[in-house]
Formats: C-alpha cells, structure tokens, sequence
C-alpha cells in the first residue's frame, strides 16, 4: 500500500516532468521552424536572383556563371552548383554534400528546398530551374550551412534547462515541506480518532486554519462531544435504571425474608406483606416495560404508520384515566374538535396522551382539574394538556424530558413516578414528527402542547 506522500510526490513529480518536457521542447521546435522558413524564404531568393540572372546568357558556359555571380556578388554559401539539361557540371565552387537527388528533381521543373538541424549546425540546400529562350537551360543548386544560429539556439536551450532544473528541484522542495505539513495534520486527525476510539471522548483536537482539513477537525470535535454526550448519558442511564430496579427488588426481598424469619405472622400480615409485594413487583414491571419502550425509540425501530384519529384516542386515554381522577379528586374536562387525524402508530399516540394525562392527575391538587384540548392548526393538529397542580418551576423545564429525571424525587416516588414517562412521551412525539413543549398554566399548575403534522387525503386515502 502506497502513503499519501508517495501518491502526492509522484503525482507532482509527473506533472514537473510533463511540464519540463513541453518546456524544453516547445521552444526548440518553434525557434527551428521559424529558421527553416526564414532560410526557404532566403535561399529561394537568392537562387531565383541567379536563375534569372543566368537566364539571358545565350549559353550557359563556366566564363559566363562566374562572370554573372562576380556580378551578384554572392556570399555566405558553401556551395554553388550550376548545370546542363543532362545534369553535368557547369560550375561548382565545390563541397562534399551529395546534389544529384535535388538537381534531378529540379531538372524535372520543380523547386526543391531541403533544411535539417543536425550537428549543432542549420543544413540547407535549395535547387531551381533555369529557364533559357528554349525552354530549361539547367539548373542552379545551393547549400548552406548555419552554425551561428544553432549555437544560439542551443545555448537558449541550455540555459532553459538549467533554468528548468533549478525549478524542479525547488518545486519539489516545496513539495515536499507541504506535503509534510499537510501529512502532519492529517496524521494528528487519525492519532485523535485513536485516542477517541479508545474510549477517551474528553479529547479534543486542535484546529488550525480554515481549509477542509479545519472543516474536518470541526466536524470530529462536534463528533466527538455528541459521543462524549451519550456516553455520559448511557452511563447515567445504566446507573438510574440500575438504581431504579434495585428500589423495587429491596424492598419484595425485604418483604419476603420478613415473611421467612417470621413464623407465627397471622393471615392479616401476611395479606399485608403480599399485597405490598405485589406492589413492588408491578412498580417493577412498569419500570421494565418504560425501558423497553425507551430501547424502541432508540433503536429507532420502524412501526408502520396509520390514520390515527386523536379524538377517539384522547377518549380512550379519559375513559381509562376516569378512576385514578375519581381517587385523587380531580376533575377531567375536554374539549375535542372532530377530524383531527394524524399519521402514526395507535399504540405510541394513545401512550402520549396517557402519560400526560395520568401525569396532569398524579400531581394535581385536592379538587384540581385536567384540561384536555384538541384542534386543527392550519397543517397540523394540536393538543394541549393543562392542569392546576404543583407546577414544573422554570429552572427544571429544560431537563424535564430526561431520563430518569424528577422535579420532586420524594414527591414522585410517593406518586410512583419512575421519571420515564415524559421522556417516552418526547420520544415517542420526534419519531412521529411532532414537537412538544412545556410551560406554566395559569395561575397554576403545568401546560403541555404537542404538535402533529396533520394527515393529507392521500395519506388517509379519503
């Protein structure tokens, strides 16, 4: 497996490599092609300039051709080759380059013109027809070599090259601390997802800059307090739930070793002694059955939703709430508008609106009263539980949806409150797309209202 450096630094390395390729190449072709057209331009002059000259002698004869190119005064090439119709020499200033190929295919009436760049010298050679009274008389033949110009284009080059070198070594120097740099915050990311992984969620990295790897550390330290967050509240979940399943199981082995060591107890005491183990015992049940309801929602497991009609619901929850009022001398009053259907699960809405109504009684005053309202609030549907009991104070609304929490711990445990039911009602509300809040009634006692999507006719299929 490569390292990130290592793909960087070839990839960088293949992209200075392609780069100086093209810059040292680039510029070799180009000058090379200007001066083979500036000398095509130049020798195709001059060589027209001679063929015409020769063109008005009666013959063409050695006298002659010196006499015309003394005349034009001819300079800088290193051959100059004149011939007959049958391709012999008429004149020739001499040189060793070969010229029967070029003279051959001029004599056919074309102009040729060759250049080629080769051995730090520019060679080129240009052959044209004569045309004499009689049609063609011969043919005029140069060559040139250049080794001025290609000294100076090979010097560029050099100098390009080294330029180049000096470029590519400090680009890769530069490369290299950043991608040092770039690695280095890279390598204390992972180093902090380790420590992380480890179970020490107080850590917390250290952010520097504002480009994507900043971005990234904001995003694990956001991360990493949410984990830390449920960490702390998985542990003070496993230690209320554990304290809260304790209480229960004391006092039935309590109960039940007082029945034990206590051998002449009468039938009255011992119905006592079983009554409040049974007591215990459905204490104990409630508070399993919350747990595994809080474990659903967790888990987020999906229940099929359904038209669910709140009236009916809200109904059900009075009907059944009707004794524990008559107890506790409260009294219920509704106020339910028809039609309000939601999408959700029958189950979870009819435990919301029992927790908050058995709650409204539980902790209700002497001759106090539970208001049950229910109504359409443009797209949604609204239900609004308000009581005259002791109140929620303003300092403790916050937490009222945790776990486990109680505003009065004495108060509740006499009301047998396990402290889940509120966070179940919260719960059970987000999964199905409501929202829920708390505040004072006036003048006093607690008002909750939770709010539903309400369900369209497509959903419904009315």
């Amino acid at each position: 497996m490569h390292s990130i450096r290592a793909q960087f630094f070839g990839f960088i390395t293949a992209l200075l490599l392609i780069l100086l390729i093209l810059l040292n190449t680039y510029p070799l072709i180009s000058s090379r092609d200007l001066v083979f057209e500036e000398k095509k331009r130049s020798l195709s002059s001059q060589a027209a300039v001679i063929a015409s000259s020769l063109s008005g002698l009666e013959t063409l004869s050695r006298p002659g051709i010196e006499e015309v190119l003394r005349i034009l005064d001819v300079s800088g090439l290193e051959r100059i080759l004149v011939t007959d119709t049958q391709g012999r020499s008429l004149y020739d200033s001499g040189g060793s380059q070969s010229a029967e190929g070029d003279v051959a295919e001029a004599l056919s009436g074309k102009i040729v013109f060759r250049s080629r760049f080769a051995d730090a010298a520019f060679a080129s050679a240009c052959a044209m027809p004569i045309s004499g009274q009689g049609g063609l008389a011969g043919v005029v033949y140069l060559y040139e070599t250049d080794t001025e110009r290609a000294g100076l284009i090979l010097d560029v080059q050099n100098r390009i090259m080294i330029v180049s070198l000096v470029i590519a070594g400090l680009s890769l120097a530069i490369v290299l601390l950043f991608s040092e740099v770039l690695l280095h915050r890279v390598r204390e990311l992972v180093r902090s997802m380790r420590i992380v992984a480890g179970g020490d969620y107080d850590h917390r990295l250290a952010v520097r800059g504002q480009d994507e790897i900043a971005e990234l550390g904001e995003e694990f330290n956001q991360l990493t307090e949410r984990l830390d967050e449920n960490e702390r509240q998985r542990r003070r979940f496993v230690s209320d739930a554990s304290h809260e399943l304790k209480t229960p199981l004391a006092s039935i082995r309590l109960l039940a070793d007082s029945v034990v060591q206590n051998e002449n107890v009468d039938v009255g005491t011992m119905r006592e002694f079983m009554t409040d183990i049974g007591s215990e015992a459905e204490r104990l049940q409630r508070t399993t059955e919350k747990l595994l309801d809080l474990s659903r929602l967790d888990d987020d497991v999906q229940v099929a939703s359904e038209p669910v009609d709140l009236r009916q619901a809200a109904v059900d929850a009075l009907t059944m709430l009707r004794p524990l009022a008559e107890e506790k001398h409260v009294s219920l009053h509704s106020e339910l508008d028809d039609g309000c259907v939601i999408m959700a699960n029958n189950d979870d809405v009819f435990h919301i609106l029992f927790n908050l109504l058995e709650n409204a009684v539980k902790y209700n005053v002497p001759d106090g009263s539970v208001r049950l309202l229910l109504r359409e609030v443009g797209d949604s549907v609204e239900l609004t539980v308000e009581d005259t009991g002791i109140g929620i104070p303003e300092e403790d609304r916050l937490n009222i949806f945790s776990r486990f929490y109680r505003v009065d711990k004495a108060r509740s445990r006499e009301a047998g409150g396990s402290g889940l039911g509120l966070s179940i009602v919260h719960d059970a509300v987000l999964a199905h797309g409501g929202s829920i809040t708390v505040g004072a009634n006036k003048p006093r006692g607690s008002r909750f209202v939770v709010s539903f999507p309400r369900a369209t006719s497509e959903e419904t299929g009315i």
